[in-house]
């Protein structure tokens, strides 16, 4: 069995790396402490630092970038790329060469994520990588930087957890860990980022029974450099204890630090302007970097800065003569942060749909409307309407009435923040008459993730608690008849229970007792049904007929399985619902061959 559990945090503005060292679980009166493992990277040229955290940033450097030599690393010459803080500080001046918010594109469905498209901005004939590519460099350089500080322990003998978010669709997980095999990575678990967050938290506090009562419903907030996500868990009882439920997930939303950073350079850059001062977009970019930075430090806790000055450097000859002097004041940050992207809202507000223009550069799919605050009440709302979950504590409009929060993500960290947004959620309880949410403090918010994959970790090892999430529903495939053709109808359908109700997730169910004909080489149709009333069908089950107001069938799903066309094989079934809430169903032939099917079987926010 591995010695270290190693969480890592792919983030989309920095991955993060934490562990744990498993082979401390045997004491049953210890808990494995968890620690932060420093990432070994360029800092400048020639120069090599161990950092708590290796930017997300990849630099596609030419000839003349960097003098020969300057980018080795300890391990070893990476060729063609830079990957970390001095890509993140020389992408600053090249931005056409700086590849960034891959995982973004890594979840973007309107575009071939495996295709080399970034930067979009390069220059002709300069090279370009996919989103895939690049994940798989950050995971990579990750590695070889684990093996450098510890030669004793192999990484790819450790237990291996990465995070993702929690709305990631079937492609971009998949892609992950596709990602994660390219670099290197023995067998990797996912797990949800706002889950790692709360796993942090139970982590620092063993006495998390003391805090939450039964009926308790926590919200996770997480916003990062690139995206916003809501998380629902439930404080339920069984057997007698306390036990977490996850309750709902909220969408992929495109909105983060990165959007701020945005909205500050153009409030700058107009600034500029009525001085008859103007950027091109090699300047404007080199603001937005340095707007991110000054934005960091006028909201830092306990900050008294007033303002942040900005330099930016000429183009052309003359290049300190025509440097651009500026100020990022802090009254201008709080305003923006608080009037744009926080705004006192009613919870009855959702989120604006702006009319879309025909055509459009190819990018990524933002939000269109900034206010996290909307975006917060929409999640609260509509998980209230969809979720089955009977534990969740709601308004008496129906809205989901949370009673503690649990801040995650580099955002968070600045104060006014958080209250902004612990002040408009109490608001709206306060409004139907219910007790205010308590934020879950002692977070480093930097770290959590990865701190928080670690703990899952040593818990799937038995050393720790686990968040439940079982499928609220149960999920069946059709199976059709077997009879003769009759003019005008179609064969009566069956169907077989494959996930039953409650079903663990990372769970599965092997059907290895009846065998099916499975049509490959062609074109075929799989037909999928739910029940959120059918909660005592057992895995297996076969439904000869049932109401129509039983079962609701789901999308079907339509694709060429691989074979000779026309041909019949004989399988079984197997099922299993992976840890971030995907049903797998596979069709197993006598000869070992296998197919995969796949769709999610979690409560969504749409």
């Amino acid at each position: 069995m591995s010695q270290f559990v190693i969480g890592i945090d792919l983030g989309t503005t920095n991955c993060g790396v934490a562990y744990a060292d498993a082979s401390q679980i045997s004491d049953p009166l210890s808990m494995p402490e968890v620690r932060l493992q420093p990432v070994a990277q360029l800092v400048n040229p020639g120069e090599v630092a161990a950092e708590a955290l290796l930017p997300s940033s990849l630099y596609l450097p030419d000839e003349k970038d960097f003098p020969q030599g300057s980018t080795e690393l300890p391990w070893g010459a990476e060729p063609g790329i830079v990957v970390g803080m001095l890509a993140q500080k020389r992408g600053v001046e090249r931005s056409n060469r700086l590849v960034n918010s891959a995982k973004s594109w890594l979840s973007h469905t309107g575009v071939d994520r495996t295709s080399e498209l970034l930067p979009l901005n390069a220059p002709e004939g300069t090279r370009r990588v996919s989103p895939l590519e690049a994940s798989r460099h950050y995971l990579q350089h990750i590695r070889k930087a684990w093996d450098h500080a510890h030669p004793e322990a192999p990484f790819v003998e450790q237990q291996i957890l990465v995070t993702v978010p929690a709305s990631f669709d079937a492609v971009a997980r998949e892609l992950t860990l596709q990602a994660a095999e390219q670099a290197g990575y023995p067998t990797v678990t996912l797990l949800e980022e706002p889950q790692a967050a709360f796993y942090a938290w139970l982590e620092r506090h063993a006495d998390w029974r003391e805090r939450v009562n039964v009926g308790d419903l926590i919200l996770v907030i997480d916003i990062g450099g690139g995206t916003t996500d809501f998380t629902l868990i439930a404080v339920t009882e069984r057997g007698g204890e306390l036990n977490l439920e996850r309750a709902a997930v909220g969408d992929h939303i495109l909105l983060g630090g990165d959007n701020i950073d945005l909205a500050l350079a153009r409030l700058v850059e107009q600034q500029l302007a009525a001085k008859n001062t103007k950027l091109d977009m090699m300047q404007f970019h080199a603001l937005w970097q340095q707007c991110r930075a000054g934005k960091e430090k006028l909201l830092t806790e306990g900050g008294k800065d007033k303002d942040h000055a900005l330099t930016i450097l000429g183009r052309g000859t003359g290049l300190v003569g025509g440097t651009i002097k500026a100020k990022l004041l802090r009254d201008d940050v709080e305003r923006t942060v608080l009037e744009g992207f926080l705004p006192k809202t009613s919870s009855q507000e959702m989120p604006a749909r702006q009319r879309r223009i025909a055509l459009q550069e190819i990018g990524l799919p933002y939000a269109s409307d900034a206010a996290v605050t909307r975006q917060l009440a929409r999640f609260l709302r509509q998980q209230a309407s969809t979720a089955e979950h009977g534990s969740v504590r709601r308004t008496a409009s129906g809205m989901a009435a949370p009673t503690h929060v649990l801040f995650n993500g580099g955002v968070l960290r600045a104060g006014v923040i958080r209250e902004r947004l612990l002040a408009v959620l109490n608001g709206w309880l306060a409004e139907e008459g219910m007790a205010t949410a308590q934020p879950l403090l002692g977070e480093d918010l930097m770290h959590a993730v990865s701190r928080g994959a670690a703990y899952y970790g040593l818990a799937r090892r038995g050393k720790g608690v686990r968040i439940r999430g079982g499928v609220p529903r149960t999920y069946y495939v059709g199976i059709e008849t077997a009879m003769p053709a009759i003019p005008g109808m179609p064969p009566p359908m069956k169907a077989l229970t494959v996930v039953p109700f409650g079903m663990e997730e990372g769970t599965s169910h092997r059907f290895a007792d009846r065998e099916f004909g499975l049509v490959v080489g062609e074109p075929a149709e799989f037909r999928f049904f739910c029940s959120s009333s059918r909660k005592n069908d057992g895995a297996g089950a076969m439904l000869d007929e049932w109401k129509p107001e039983d079962l609701e069938e789901l999308a079907p799903v339509e694709v060429t399985l691989a074979g000779t066309s026309g041909e019949m094989v004989r399988v079984s079934l197997e099922s299993d619902v992976t840890e971030t809430g995907m049903l797998q169903l596979f069709c197993v032939a006598r000869d070992g061959r296998r197919w995969k099917l796949e769709f999610n079987v979690r409560e969504r926010v749409a």
